[in-house]
């Protein structure tokens, strides 16, 4: 049995971690610890939990150090330059770390994460033995990791998305387009103007056009997948809605190709992997086949009389954007069945 802790537990992500890790089979003993509600219950912070915390926590919002002495894993959901710290204190005391923020997502590559996030690394050392926790990428790494930098959401649906044509070689890394959008709560727990109901509700906005820091993640991913480097250009928006990531991505095919072509190839790419889920030709990937699931939906259509691929994928940017990743990783590192507290099936509506 595994001994969880959550440092952050009270944004949304790690609301979410405590969700999933209260049902999940193989944690026996949940730590939770939150700065700005320390002492306080969670189910105080949010209701939904009352009377459901199954033995596993007494809810109390602790010491992060607590957290980390009683855990054999730690989640760290907090803002992006303060896992770090947390991930030399885990290593010195022989637990691993799953950090939900964008610290380790760069391996070492320090000039990149400087540049976007303006931040120097303290411990490179930490970041050479770091994993990348995208599990379609890098399953066995992951397997032998004990720090994990968890991928982005939007990054997470481009990376699927595109990953398989670029390794076949079937589309051109010159000009790779990534239309995404997302619900609200990617934007965090605390109000802003950008998501105060006023501003986004009966609205639909692009954001960060040009400068999201998404975009070297997504453009370090998709290099990856061709061997060489790409151009992306990736542009957010904001829905009205809480939950949700849709990516439309194009690109143009080296030779013309069927749909049936490139379906095929998907299906092979991804027919071992228990959350992705290539759909029919002929259906659209959409949020609300995914919503409160683990899963990243993709469809696959060829556009511009078989000159231009146009993949959508569709994921929860809660789960599979953050939270059910993190647990799948944490399954995949302690040698768990990988569905385990992430089998989750799709609300209808």
């Amino acid at each position: 049995m595994i001994k969880a802790g959550i440092i952050g537990a009270t944004g949304y992500v790690g609301v979410e971690l405590v969700r999933l890790l209260l049902a999940h089979p193989n944690v026996s003993k949940l730590t939770l610890s939150s700065v700005s509600f320390e002492g306080q219950n969670i189910a105080d912070v949010y209701p939904n939990l009352r009377g459901l915390l199954r033995g596993k926590t007494d809810g109390v919002l602790g010491d992060a150090e607590a957290a980390v002495e009683a855990s054999d894993v730690v989640f760290t959901a907090l803002p992006h330059g303060i896992a770090e710290e947390w991930a030399a204190k885990c290593l010195s005391k022989g637990k691993k770390l799953i950090d939900l923020s964008a610290d380790f997502r760069f391996d070492d590559d320090e000039a990149t994460f400087k540049a976007w996030y303006g931040k120097d690394w303290v411990h490179p050392d930490i970041h050479a033995k770091s994993v990348y926790g995208l599990p379609e990428m890098n399953r066995q790494k992951i397997a032998a990791a004990s720090v994990i930098g968890n991928p982005g959401c939007y990054v997470t649906a481009a990376t699927l998305a595109l990953m398989p044509a670029l390794e076949a070689g079937l589309i051109s890394a010159d000009m790779l387009v990534v239309d995404a959008k997302s619900g609200i709560t990617g934007t965090g727990r605390n109000p802003t103007a950008t998501n105060n109901f006023s501003e986004s509700g009966e609205s639909f906005m692009p954001y960060g056009v040009g400068k999201h820091r998404h975009q070297p993640e997504i453009a370090r991913n998709l290099g990856k997948a061709a061997g060489k480097e790409v151009n992306v250009v990736f542009t957010p928006h904001l829905l009205p809605m809480s939950r949700g990531i849709i990516a439309t991505c194009y690109a143009r095919l080296e030779k013309p190709l069927t749909a049936e072509e490139v379906h095929g190839l998907y299906e092979k790419r991804y027919g071992g992997e228990p959350f992705v889920r290539v759909l029919p030709l002929g259906t659209v990937a959409t949020t609300k086949n995914v919503r409160g699931s683990n899963f990243c939906d993709i469809s696959v259509h060829v556009v511009s009389g078989g000159t231009v691929l146009e993949i959508v994928s569709a994921l929860d940017n809660m789960v599979k954007g953050a939270a059910g990743q993190a647990v799948q990783n944490m399954n995949i590192m302690f040698s768990a069945e990988e569905t385990a507290g992430i089998d989750l099936i799709p609300a209808a509506f």
